[in-house]
Order: structure tokens, then C-alpha cells, then sequence
């Protein structure tokens, strides 16, 4: 199964469209005064499609990888992402994927079931300022080789 499509993750949160613009947003530095608060961050950013592999085809599926690179809403470079989705068929699929942005790296699982058109899944944590960070994603493809995604994420207390 020859899979070419943009699979925009990150992934990993929640697909938001302003106005016909995206913008990636990295929260700040939480204080002292916010150890006990929940901290709520939407992310949205267009990401590119710049490499993919699919792996030959195994008894649990076809694994597919894909690196695409993130770009905020003035088309300046901000991060990578990469998904690594097994389908099972044609079009569902589930698996992993990584938002690197500064900050950190921000990690999540997620499933299609549009063969690829949309994605959605779940913010499992990271690393750096998302070390404890929970939530949603959410992508749609615009075009083969480019996507949306919105990551909707939530951290307890002053982040790492």
C-alpha cells in the first residue's frame, strides 16, 4: 500500500482556524505563584510535508513514517513533527507522533479512520515546558502536502 499523503499531527492538539490564519504560540514561563493552578495552551500551526517512508506490509499492518516541518502563521520555520501511523487498512490507522518546538517536545497518539484526511488523538506529555502536559490534537489535511493542526494541551503547576 503506497500511502502519500500529508499526515499533520504533532502533534501533538486540536485544529483551530482563526480567520483564515494559524498561529503557533508557546506559553510562557509559569511563575511560583502558578505551582497549584491548571495552565490551559492551544497551539496551531501548518505543517509541511518534507519526507515519508511506508514499510513493507506485516501481519498487524502497513507502518508508515512521515517528517514534516512546522511553520506559524508568517510562514517562519518554527519546529518539526513526525508521525508513525501502522494502518490497518486502506484507511485506518493508528500510532505515534512528536512536536519539537522550543519549549521541548511534545508527545501524543493518534488514529484515522478518512485515511489520513483528518487525525485526532491525545497529548501524552514531553519534555521541557510540556514534561507534564495532557490534551487533545486535531489535524486536517489541506492539501497532499500540507496540513493543519491544533494541539489543545493543559499542564499542572510550573512546568520543568
Amino acid at each position: 500500500m503506497k500511502i502519500r499523503r500529508s499526515i499533520a499531527a504533532a502533534g501533538t492538539a486540536a485544529v483551530l482556524v482563526l480567520g483564515g490564519t494559524t498561529a503557533l504560540l508557546v506559553p510562557a514561563a509559569a511563575s511560583a505563584a502558578d505551582a497549584t493552578h491548571t495552565h490551559t495552551h492551544t497551539l496551531t500551526f501548518i505543517s509541511v510535508l518534507e519526507n515519508s517512508v511506508t514499510f513493507p506490509t506485516t501481519t498487524s499492518g502497513t507502518p508508515y513514517l512521515e517528517q514534516d516541518t512546522v511553520f506559524n502563521s508568517a510562514g517562519e520555520t518554527v519546529g518539526f513533527d513526525n508521525e508513525y501511523i501502522n494502518f490497518t487498512s486502506s484507511t485506518s490507522g493508528s500510532g505515534n507522533a512528536t512536536l519539537a518546538i522550543k519549549g521541548g517536545l511534545i508527545y501524543g497518539t493518534i488514529v484515522t479512520t478518512d485515511g489520513v484526511q483528518t487525525l485526532s488523538g491525545k497529548v501524552t506529555g514531553g519534555t521541557g515546558a510540556f514534561a507534564d502536559a495532557t490534551g487533545r490534537i486535531a489535524a486536517k489535511v489541506l492539501t497532499p502536502t500540507k496540513g493543519i493542526v491544533t494541539i489543545t494541551y493543559s499542564t499542572e503547576g510550573a512546568r520543568r
